[in-house]
């Protein structure tokens, strides 16, 4: 996938003002390991708790990303358009998805499953810094929404699905 007109690079979930972004050169190796899905409106993706199966890139329509709160609730943490990459922590670790996806509207994403990505990684060392990178930014933005949920704590626990978190 290549930048196209109004398109940004590949970015993980990130409230941060400048979002990472994978090179095109990555892009275009990627393309070889990838399959396009296409998901209705409403369609999951993945779901939290479930076995991480791969990584997802938004090509197109957007991606709603919940978090489970217990008691059958879920509260948007947000909502994601195309070049954004979901599922690279999970896939990087193994274990099971942290969150829930699925699509806004109709949306297609790239897959790559788990064992060729960690594989292509294996075989493109100059590509794991960029991956080390994204994962770093990930986290810091993950710190950056707590100290803004940790800023007002008279928030309410559950608030409606089209409230985003920041």
């Amino acid at each position: 996938m290549q930048d196209g007109p109004g398109q940004k690079g590949v970015h993980i979930v990130s409230s941060q003002p400048t979002p990472g972004k994978l090179s095109p050169d990555l892009l275009r190796a990627l393309h070889g390991i990838k399959s396009v899905r296409s998901f209705p409106k409403g369609g999951t993706l993945f779901q939290q708790g479930s076995a991480v199966t791969g990584l997802y890139l938004v090509e197109s329509g957007e991606v709603r990303v919940l978090l489970s709160t217990g008691q059958s609730q879920r509260q948007l943490l947000e909502v994601v358009g195309p070049g954004t990459m979901l599922g690279l922590s999970e896939s990087m670790s193994g274990g099971k998805y942290r969150i829930t996806a699925e699509a806004g509207e109709q949306t297609a994403v790239a897959f790559i499953p788990r064992a060729e990505f960690l594989e292509f990684l294996r075989g493109n060392a100059e590509y794991c810094m960029q991956v080390v990178r994204l994962l770093s930014e990930d986290l810091h933005s993950l710190y950056h929404k707590f100290r803004s949920i940790s800023a007002h704590p008279g928030r309410p626990r559950h608030r409606p699905l089209d409230e985003q978190l920041n």
